[in-house]
This record gives C-alpha cells, sequence and structure tokens, in this order.
C-alpha cells in the first residue's frame, strides 16, 4: 500500500505519518526531514532554504526525485511531502491532504520548535508563499487545488491519533489492507 500525506506546514503530516507507519508496519520517508537535513547540513534555517530553492530548481527537483523513486521502489511505504499528493497521486493508493488554521498550525510550530507563535506565523506565512510560487511555476501546480486528493481532513481539533484512525477507517472501507504487501 502506497500512502501520501501532504499538506500546509504545521498540520500534523509527520506525526500522523508516524502513527500511521506504526499502525501499519510500513515504512515511512519525510521530504520535509530531508529538506530540514539539507539545510542543517549547510548551515542554514529552512525558511533560508527555501528562499534558495525559488531560484534553484535543483534543490526541490533533487528531494522530488528521491521521493519518486523511493514511492515507485516500494511496495508499502508512507510519503510525508508538501508537494507529494499532486505529484504522486497516480502512484499511490491513497493520498490525504491535512489542513488547519493558521492560529492552530502557529502554535504547533512554536511547540516543536521552541519559537514564539509570532515568530511562527512569520515562518509559515514566508514558507507557504515559497511553496505556492515554486511549485506553480517549476510545475505549474496550484497548491491551492485539492481535486487530486483522495481525503481533506481538517486537523484543527483532531489528536494525531484520531486522524490516524480516521485514515485506517478510510483504508478499511477501500479495502485497502490487501494492498499491503508483505
Amino acid at each position: 500500500m502506497k500512502i501520501i500525506i501532504s499538506g500546509p506546514p504545521g498540520s500534523g503530516k509527520s506525526s500522523v505519518a508516524k502513527i500511521l507507519s506504526s499502525k501499519l508496519s510500513i515504512k515511512y520517508v519525510s521530504a520535509g526531514l530531508i529538506f530540514r537535513d539539507l539545510a542543517k547540513r549547510m548551515n542554514i534555517d529552512i525558511v533560508k532554504l527555501n528562499k534558495l530553492a525559488e531560484d534553484d530548481f535543483e534543490i526541490d527537483k533533487k528531494i522530488d526525485l528521491e521521493m519518486f523513486k523511493l514511492i515507485k521502489s516500494q511496495d508499502n511505504v508512507i510519503i510525508e511531502s508538501h508537494i507529494g499528493g499532486w505529484l504522486f497521486h497516480n502512484l499511490s493508493d491513497l493520498s490525504i491532504y491535512l489542513r488547519a488554521p493558521l492560529d492552530v498550525r502557529a502554535k504547533r510550530i512554536a511547540s516543536r520548535d521552541h519559537i514564539s507563535e509570532d515568530e511562527a506565523i512569520i515562518q509559515i506565512i514566508k514558507r507557504e508563499r515559497s511553496h505556492r510560487e515554486r511549485f506553480l511555476r517549476y510545475y505549474g501546480i496550484d497548491i491551492l487545488d485539492l481535486s487530486v486528493f483522495d481525503l481533506v481532513i481538517n486537523t484543527s481539533y483532531l489528536l494525531p491519533e484520531d486522524v490516524a484512525d480516521i485514515i485506517l477507517g478510510v483504508i478499511s472501507r477501500k479495502n485497502l489492507h490487501s494492498a499491503l504487501s508483505h
């Protein structure tokens, strides 16, 4: 089974993907972690790397190609990626978009990254603007168009475990458990 989870920063993508990975016993891969690792190796923050990626398509292309190879080569995988749902929906059994209002996401990011909510809001706005411009320019993808997703969930008032349970219910109803290759 191949599952793609997309959504804006702070929507719960990573938390939900990790829970699903554990409950389904399948591999989890995060484009966001690969991007953060790259920023760390370059000794810059993620906002600055996003800015660099606006002028250098090779940065996004490298990460997206790695994700493409993974989803093609794995029978069972959960891919967590901002743009994965648009790029790879035809290769997945289930594509999911998680969403939440800016203030909710800012609280989550502030808590995770130990920054103020105001700083989190600034970072989110900068990252989202960068993502939208880059993905439109490089791929012709409008990240406001959610029509490619099988499932869209507002995570505002849900715990990650609750979101995972909703997704597991959809998997069960779609009979995707039989898609698991062991």
